[in-house]
This record gives C-alpha cells, structure tokens and sequence, in this order.
C-alpha cells in the first residue's frame, strides 16, 4: 500500500508530527528504532515544557504513550525499525528500512544526530557522572561548581557563557592554537572574569570515583601534562546528524545537516535543486541555527502542517 507520510526518528520532533498526522487522518507509518531521541540518557530534564522535572527514560516512554494514544489505523508504529535508505518513484518514495520496504507519498525526516564523543581515558565510564554533552539539559545541576568546557567553535563559547552565569568558574579547553568560533563571540565571551582559557590543550584521562573529579591534559605544543580538580566536563565538540540514508536525494550542509526552507522545513532534493519535492525534515538533522527537544517538536508541527497543505493542494 502507498502511505501518506512516511515519519523517521522516534524523538520529540517524530512523535509531535505523529500526532499531529493521527488528528489530521493522514495514512502514515512510522519507522524508528527506538522512542526518546539524544535526550534518552539524561537523567533529570529541566526545559521539557510543562514538566519541571522529567528523566530521559520517562520523557521517552511518554512520547510513546502519547503517540499509541492518537495512532489508531491511522499510523502505523514500525518500532525497531533501522531505515537504510529513502529512494524517489516516479511522484512518491520507497523507503527501505530492516523491517521491509514502504511505500509514501511524502516524507519526514526525525532522526536527529549524535554528539562526537571526547576520545580519552574515563569518558564513556562517567559521562552522565559529571561528563555531558547538553549544557541545557544539565548545567543548572553544576550551580557554584568549577567546571571545563572542551571545543572551541561557537556552541562551546556559547556553553561558556551560560555556564558562566552560575558556575563559579569555568576552564575552556580549546585543542588548537585557534578558536573556529566567531571573533565577535569569542572576544564578548573572553571578557568574563571566570573563564579560562586553555589553548593547544587535549584531554588524556577523565578522573573520579563515583562521579567526576578531575581530568587530566596536555599541552600539545609544550608537551607538558597537568591534573587539576574539576567538578563537571562539558563537551561541545561538534555533532554527526543521522541523515546517511538521504544523502543522495537531498541537499546537505558540509556536516551533513538536511537544507530546510525555515518556514515550512521542506528539504532540497537534488534532482532539481528547489524546495518542494515530498521531503521535509525538523530536529537536530537538519541545519537550523538552534537544536533542543521543544524547537524540534515545534519545528516538526510546522512540517506536519505543510505536509497537510501539500497532499491536499496536489
């Protein structure tokens, strides 16, 4: 059978157009290999709208709920669905995942990114114990706590400085001679008195017991290897979005993001290098300026909206 709309990603910004596409009657599957998104790890939530405190597990666990609530016969939920690619037929698409092939009209790509994990002793063993990759999520938890920052582009100057505004105070290490951030916010950034700076600086080894209490580094250009004490790590050295399986089909950015019209989220696809087409995407996948859970659900409800208009003004 043909679908509708074809949904990837069982994130905040997958389950919002699921339900979105249930109350609109829009035939859709939806194929994903688990619920929750990035947020799945985190284990205390603060700036889920409407919910002050929320685990990853849970919020995982509710968006499921709430999609099996709405889907009824009108989305049909492939869970521990693996999507290896997304092909053009003739106006509609054929998207081939682990469970078998679907046929749909349109399509909508969830599926978010992963945060390049720091390479160093001990980072696996206490990330969530001091270590994380979400200033958003967990920074409020390091309040009057001594803190490092690792990157050295905008998302880690940005980190610093809201991190700065109640850390007591915060080491930024930055692993060339350079930053890669704007110069505009690096020198508005560089002006606070409780950021240090630490230039051609790599992290050997995370130190802790139960949670984290150090870290050891080197300076690459003198050689020289120092510990100090730190009560919590945060990593912003970049994201890798899960966008493979489109690669071919739609335009991307150099580090892989899915090229979306901001007012409706349509995509680009290549054949003919405009924004129409039948695919869109919301989330972390694709290039907007700012990536958290509520901006890709919202992101996700635009989409579905324009999907709405699209199927019905064909």
């Amino acid at each position: 059978m043909e679908y509708d709309l074809a949904i990837i990603g069982g994130g905040p910004a997958g389950v919002a157009a699921g339900v979105y596409a249930a109350r609109k009657k829009l035939k859709t599957v939806f194929l994903t290999k688990d619920f929750g998104g990035q947020s799945i790890v985190s284990e205390d939530i603060q700036n889920w709208i409407g919910t002050v405190s929320i685990s990853g597990f849970t919020l995982a666990e509710n968006l499921k709920k709430h999609l099996e609530a709405y889907a009824g016969d009108t989305v049909s939920i492939k869970e521990g669905s693996f999507v290896e690619t997304v092909e053009k037929k003739g106006s509609s698409f054929v998207v081939k995942t682990s469970a078998g092939e679907f046929e749909a009209k349109t399509v909508l790509v969830t599926t978010g990114s992963s945060r390049r994990r720091l390479e160093a002793k001990g980072a696996d063993t206490f990330e969530h114990k001091g270590l994380t990759y979400c200033a958003s999520c967990d920074g409020p938890l390091f309040s009057d706590r001594d803190v490092v920052v690792i990157g050295g582009g905008n998302a880690a100057l940005e980190t610093a400085a809201q991190l700065m505004a109640y850390c007591k105070s915060v080491k930024l290490f930055v692993r060339g001679d350079d930053f890669r951030a704007d110069p505009i916010t690096v020198e508005k950034v560089s002006k606070n008195p409780k950021l240090t700076i630490f230039k051609n600086t790599r992290v050997i080894e995370v130190k802790g017991d139960k949670f984290v209490s150090g870290i050891i580094y080197e300076n690459t250009a003198t050689k020289e290897i120092k510990e100090i004490s730190i009560d919590g790590i945060f990593v912003e050295i970049g994201l890798l979005p899960a966008t493979g399986f489109v690669k071919d089909l739609v335009k991307t950015d150099q580090w892989g993001h899915i090229v979306v019209d901001p007012k409706t989220q349509r995509a680009h696809l290549l054949a003919d290098e405009i924004v129409s087409g039948g695919i869109w995407a919301a989330g972390d996948c694709t290039d907007g300026l700012y990536h958290q859970n509520n901006i890709a659900a919202g992101d996700a409800v635009k989409a579905l909206e324009d999907i709405y208009i699209h199927l019905h003004t064909k």
